[in-house]
C-alpha cells in the first residue's frame, strides 16, 4: 500500500456543512470513502492556515486515491491537493539508484 497526504481546502458549501455537522461527521466520512477505495484511513486532522485539513492515509494504488480525489472535489464541498509520501527506506532505495542527468547548459 502507498502512502498519501490529502490537503483539503472547504468551499463556502463544504464550511456550511462543517457547521452543521461538525468534524467528527467528516472525519467519519473519510474514514468510510478511504476503506471504499481498498484503503485505510491513518489520520484526519482540521488546522489553520492555507489548508483546512490534512487527511493521511494507505491505498492500494495511485488510481484508488486519484477516484476518492477527484470524487471529493467534483462533490463542492472542498478540493483536494494529493502528495505521495514515501518512508525513509524508500528514500534510501531511491539514493543508491544512479540515474543518467545532465543539467541544462552543461
Amino acid at each position: 500500500m502507498a502512502k498519501f497526504l490529502l490537503h483539503v481546502n472547504y468551499t463556502v458549501e463544504g464550511a456550511k456543512g462543517l457547521l452543521k455537522e461538525g468534524g467528527t461527521k467528516r472525519r467519519a466520512v473519510a474514514e468510510q470513502a478511504t476503506k471504499s477505495m481498498g484503503g485505510k484511513l491513518e489520520s484526519f486532522y482540521f488546522a489553520f492556515g492555507d489548508t483546512d485539513c490534512y487527511v493521511i492515509g494507505d491505498f492500494p494504488d495511485h488510481a484508488s486515491v486519484a477516484a476518492l480525489a477527484l470524487t471529493i472535489s467534483a462533490s463542492g464541498g472542498a478540493t483536494v491537493k494529493t502528495t505521495v509520501l514515501m518512508t525513509c527506506e524508500e528514500l534510501d532505495a531511491a539514493a543508491k539508484m544512479s540515474p543518467v542527468y545532465r543539467a541544462p547548459g552543461q
